[in-house]
């Protein structure tokens, strides 16, 4: 594919010209061309009249002559295909690999180990995803919580319910393959170029579906609803593994359990293994008008019909921590999203046309090890804590429903919500709340100090009518598990601990690519059990 940047042109112009000026720029013929598409627009507004930059895609009906346009202009790039050829090793394996975990950790390791050959066996606590959709529907709209099949738990991880981002900061080339493997499936051919590809939560369930199918069909196995609740060990290495459905000879887990897996993370501890604690976050969902977003951000270009829904992200330092925006939704709604009961979780989702009214985004602040004695028991109790103040303070509304407030109330600690154009969108309804007063003070006070920077950043971000739903507590595992260089678990030999759970990953992307590694590296030193 060749990429073709900074192709600026007026606002009454159109794709059709840019497509003209990126040939042109990179010396192309049209008749050599298979496709074009737009894979960033964006607006300069910098020096009055605003200009749309574009950066358009090209990929060539002769692969092959795509690299001599590398050097037609500094504006144009080419980006090859990943290859992800990985030879079989010879140390025999005598059971089959088991993955532990169907996010995209577990899916895209699982996915690799079927395609060499390894016909992986699958265990998620969780249920397919067809039951799973039900069972999240069921939840919103009667608070009755599934603790097995939520948002967090089942197949696809708690990725699916999101909006499906596929942009990552990790710069591995092994996102590319992903990429690929997505397109293979059914995901909109625009994430191939697009510089903030999304799929969007309604499209990704499919998407998830047929590489489990394709796992499937090359031999692999997927238990649902089995969860992991042991090991057996032998010598210090790994020799089998108890679950909710049996026992399982193992001498080689990938352990993708995902960053909601609290159990999971006592029973690791408790049999002995240590597990550090790792920075996370804490905060809410801010939710304004997607208009007045991209009123802020495109300015008289606003309502464009050739512009992308706006993005943004945010983050200010606060002396020793930081105050930033994750997981921006355009056109979203704010879900419920407990995996446990008696306790409430926000987090954001959109389908791929984003078309709802409002923007949602987390706003959150870091803590760390530091903050808990470097005792990773006591994290995730701080995150239990905060979860079940949230659900007392918004029991008054029903089962889940979630505490609320106008941006301009916690910003002055009164605990009000007067709701006008923007209307929380959160499924499980909301209760007027004291925000600050569900998080210890030094953090409310320091993300109050960052919202005061963002409204210089963003006009209108702490507009009276922006509404804060609280709580956000999910935004990473708050532990980490450590590995060797060679992915194995520094003190389990044969356990390969893998994606945001583990501690290793952050995003649908970053998990993938994890997964790929650590089933790259068990191919690399084993060969398929025979039979």
């Amino acid at each position: 594919m060749i990429l073709i940047h900074d192709i600026r042109l007026p606002l009454s112009a159109g794709e059709p010209q840019a497509y003209e000026k990126a040939l042109r720029l990179a010396r192309i013929p049209r008749g050599k061309v298979s496709h074009l598409g737009i894979a960033r627009l964006s607006v300069d507004a910098r020096h009055g009249q605003p200009k749309l930059v574009y950066t358009v895609a090209v990929t060539l009906k002769e692969e092959g002559e795509e690299a001599a346009c590398a050097g037609a202009s500094r504006s144009v790039t080419v980006r090859g295909k990943t290859d992800l050829s990985v030879q079989n090793g010879t140390l025999p394996l005598t059971h089959r690999p088991v993955v532990c975990g169907l996010g995209p950790a577990g899916l895209f390791a699982a996915l690799l180990l079927a395609r060499q050959g390894y016909r992986p066996i699958v265990l998620e606590r969780g249920p397919a995803l067809d039951e799973r959709v039900k069972a999240v529907e069921h939840f919103s709209a009667t608070g009755e919580l599934d603790e097995n099949a939520n948002i967090q738990f089942g197949e696809g991880g708690a990725g699916t319910f999101s909006d499906g981002k596929l942009t990552t900061r990790i710069g591995d080339e092994l996102c590319g393959f992903v990429t690929e493997v997505f397109l293979e499936h059914g995901a909109p051919k625009e994430i191939a170029w697009q510089q903030k590809p999304h799929v969007g939560t309604d499209l990704l369930r499919g998407v998830i579906t047929s590489i489990r199918k394709e796992i499937e069909s090359l031999g692999g196995e997927v238990h649902f609803n089995t969860a992991l609740t042991g090991f057996e060990r032998r010598d210090g290495r790994l020799v089998g593994i108890q679950t909710t459905d049996g026992a399982f000879p193992c001498e080689a887990l990938v352990f993708a359990v995902g960053h909601s897996a609290r159990d999971t993370f006592g029973m690791l501890m408790d049999s002995g293994l240590v597990l550090e604690c790792k920075p996370f976050s804490v905060g809410f969902r801010a939710e304004h008008l997607q208009s007045e977003i991209e009123k802020s951000l495109y300015h008289e270009a606003a309502g464009h019909p050739a512009l992308p829904r706006g993005e943004y992200q945010l983050s200010q330092h606060v002396e020793k921590r930081c105050v930033y925006t994750f997981c921006m939704c355009p056109g979203g709604q704010v879900v419920a999203s407990a995996s446990e009961k008696g306790r409430v979780v926000t987090n954001g989702m959109s389908y791929h046309a984003r078309s709802g009214r409002n923007a949602n985004a987390a706003v959150v602040v870091s803590v760390g090890g530091e903050d808990f004695g470097n005792d990773p028991r006591k994290a995730i109790a701080f995150q239990r804590e905060l979860e079940a103040r949230a659900y007392a303070a918004g029991r008054p509304g029903g089962e889940y429903a979630a505490p609320a407030e106008n941006i301009q109330s916690f910003l002055e600690g009164r605990g009000r919500l007067n709701i006008g154009r923007v209307r929380p969108t959160y499924d499980r309804g909301v209760v007027a709340a004291d925000l600050g007063a569900l998080l210890p003070t030094e953090l409310a006070d320091t993300l109050r100090a960052g919202l005061r920077a963002y409204e210089r950043k963003i006009a209108g971000y702490t507009a009276p009518e922006a509404i804060l739903t609280g709580l956000e507590t999910r935004t990473s595992s708050p532990v980490r598990l450590k590995r060797e260089e060679n992915f194995e678990c520094a003190q389990l030999a044969g356990l390969y601990p893998c994606g945001e759970g583990a501690g290793y990953a952050g995003g649908i992307m970053s998990a993938a690519v994890d997964g790929l590694r650590v089933a790259r590296a068990i191919i690399s030193r084993y060969s398929p059990a025979e039979g």
